[in-house]
């Protein structure tokens, strides 16, 4: 029976939806009402709203026990990742759609102090959700002033109407969320995800996790896949050798180019991500075989600038490969090297290194032909 209340709702729902003038939600739910009461659709199992206590409370700071604080501990970073990712998730989809800007400090500063004061009144946490945001866009919502209509329709009901939403049977309420949701049932994102084959298998995991686990651990699953992405894709990159497009001063990806020239004797070398713990070792000792598969090259340039900063791992690789290559015969010459990774450098006391270094490839590129030049003379 609760199923057939639920699919007779929710098709009055998306037959009214034809005639925007009309409010199907409002007359739905009045239905629901009414034939709970004509039916007896409580004594026939369907389950009802109930009463909702709606007493005022003071603001006042709880009063609980360690064993009170412990338990809650265990629920707060959860319910916090849960709220900023839905909160977060429905106010970027929104602005996207109505060509809105947001500014992120100022929604998390908002929902921040939202759930302070709803705190301070026992109340439950507040987020931005997306069943809520949905709804108001399908039902015509442009400026805040809905929030304002919704809270004087809030509290209309709770002075006046809680005796008839005991009433109402859940799956009317669970139609009206459903079809205020279905427009949002869109595949295109996950379908373009898999176009530009970027992160389809972690939108796929959330989804179903969601669905087996929970909202919670199904969320907790979504984190766990999107950094296991995040360090597979920077743990796993490649090593690109530039050279310089013809008649300028930018150099690109040879193997993408091909009209990029390398300058003869020098090997220029770019990693695709940032050097750290997990690939440093790995994306120097690339760069170290591709050069010693050339017999022609004398010199490695060494290009960081995706390289911000420098964990102690990829400072001692770079100081190691430095080493491990003169002892070899090549010149090292960093290029677009960051300042905090030369301060980091210096502070390791490798002034050698730090002083072979250049704000641009083609500064790096001079510095190797002036040294050259010059040893060249006082031979």
């Amino acid at each position: 029976m609760s199923v057939v209340t639920g699919a007779i709702a929710l098709i009055i729902l998306l037959a009214l939806r034809r005639y925007p003038a009309i409010p199907g939600a409002i007359i739905v739910l009045i239905l629901g009402i009414l034939a709970a009461h004509w039916l007896n659709l409580q004594e026939r199992g369907v389950a009802v709203v109930g009463s909702v206590d709606t007493t005022l409370t003071m603001p006042s700071l709880p009063r609980l026990g360690w064993a009170d604080y412990s338990s809650l501990a265990q629920f707060t970073v959860p319910l916090v990742l849960i709220l900023f990712a839905e909160s977060w998730g429905t106010i970027r989809t929104m602005a996207l759609r109505h060509n809105d800007t947001v500014g992120a400090n100022r929604e998390l500063a908002a929902l921040g102090i939202a759930n302070l004061a709803s705190a301070l009144v026992q109340g439950m946490p507040v987020g931005a959700g997306f069943s809520a945001g949905s709804a108001s866009e399908a039902g015509g919502s442009t400026s805040r002033i809905t929030g304002a209509i919704a809270a004087i329709s809030l509290v209309a009901i709770v002075l006046f109407a809680m005796p008839l939403i005991a009433t109402l049977p859940e799956p009317v309420l669970a139609a009206v969320v459903i079809a205020a949701l279905m427009h949002a049932l869109d595949p295109n994102p996950i379908v373009r995800l898999w176009r530009l084959n970027r992160d389809q298998f972690v939108a796929l995991g959330a989804a179903v996790g969601v669905l087996v686990l929970g909202v919670l651990d199904g969320m907790l699953l979504a984190i766990v896949l999107s950094l296991a992405a995040l360090l597979q894709r920077l743990a796993t990159p490649r090593v690109a050798r530039l050279g310089r497009l013809a008649g300028g001063h930018d150099y690109v990806d040879v193997a993408r180019h091909t009209d990029a020239i390398a300058p003869p004797h020098i090997a220029i070398w770019r990693p695709t991500a940032p050097l750290f713990f997990a690939n440093a070792e790995r994306m120097l000792s690339l760069v170290a075989s591709g050069t010693r598969a050339d017999p022609t090259i004398q010199v490695v340039v060494l290009s960081l600038e995706e390289s911000y900063d420098l964990d102690s791992t990829a400072l001692d690789a770079l100081i190691e490969f430095d080493g491990a290559m003169a002892r070899s015969g090549f010149r090292v010459q960093l290029a677009r090297l960051h300042d905090r990774a030369r301060d980091l450098i210096l502070a390791a006391g490798d002034t050698d290194l730090s002083e072979r270094s250049s704000y641009s490839v083609d500064d790096a590129i001079c510095a190797v032909q002036a040294a050259t030049i010059g040893l060249e003379a006082r031979a």
